[in-house]
């Protein structure tokens, strides 16, 4: 692999991982809510880790070459948000450091935070197009590695950053409003109402040009 390459690729990578966005509105409600957030950063991780296997597999270039893939794809994507945030919000209330779900075992509630966790990265359109249309550029035809092993261990590489990132963010989350319950209520507010309004500004960027024209005609 091109080491040149390569470091381009961390830069970038970890700027996206960075940018502040669903998954860290969910890193910071499992910071706030779980007794351990570990369930929530490994079901974040597992849904890109399933984006880099459909990579390597030539699945991703695949779907997003089939006509309205990607559309159905954020329409489902933003649903998810908008249940995921709506959750959020009715709970914001009783938003406290360790506020882990009481009404289900540890180990059920573990498996709904990683299922949650996995379905919110896993199924964010953005991931895949993050795979398809970034991630090849930093591929090189003329590197000893075959292409599909580069591309694995890009995307592989982009897992372990937003692992050490988003468990990061988690963290300050519960260090800083261990001891404010009122600020822990207000933060968990702020990430329900980000989870809701992207998924109402993805389904606007779908639904606006497909219900348009019908709008027009009628």
């Amino acid at each position: 692999m091109n080491p040149q390459l390569f470091l381009a690729f961390l830069v970038v990578a970890g700027a996206l991982a960075c940018t502040p966005g669903v998954d860290w509105a969910y890193s910071i409600t499992a910071g706030l809510r779980q007794r351990s957030f570990v369930p929530a950063i490994a079901g974040l991780c597992g849904g890109y880790v399933l984006h880099t296997v459909l990579l390597v597999a030539g699945l991703s270039a695949l779907l997003a070459g089939i006509p309205g893939v990607l559309g159905w794809l954020t329409v489902a994507g933003a649903a998810y948000l908008l249940w995921l945030g709506a959750t959020t919000l009715r709970s914001w209330r009783g938003a406290s450091f360790g506020g882990a779900a009481a009404d289900l075992p540890a180990p059920a509630n573990q498996l709904r935070t990683f299922v949650q966790g996995m379905d919110t990265s896993g199924i964010n359109p953005k991931g895949l197009l993050f795979y398809v249309a970034l991630v090849p550029q930093f591929v090189s035809p003329e590197a000893s590695l075959p292409v599909p092993v580069q591309s694995g261990l890009l995307g592989l590489t982009f897992v372990l950053l937003v692992a050490v990132v988003y468990s990061c963010v988690a963290i300050l989350a519960r260090k800083l409003l261990h001891s404010r319950p009122a600020a822990a209520r207000r933060v968990t507010l702020a990430s329900g109402m980000i989870m809701v309004a992207l998924g109402l500004v993805l389904l606007a960027e779908q639904l606006g040009p497909m219900l348009g024209p019908a709008l027009l005609r009628g």
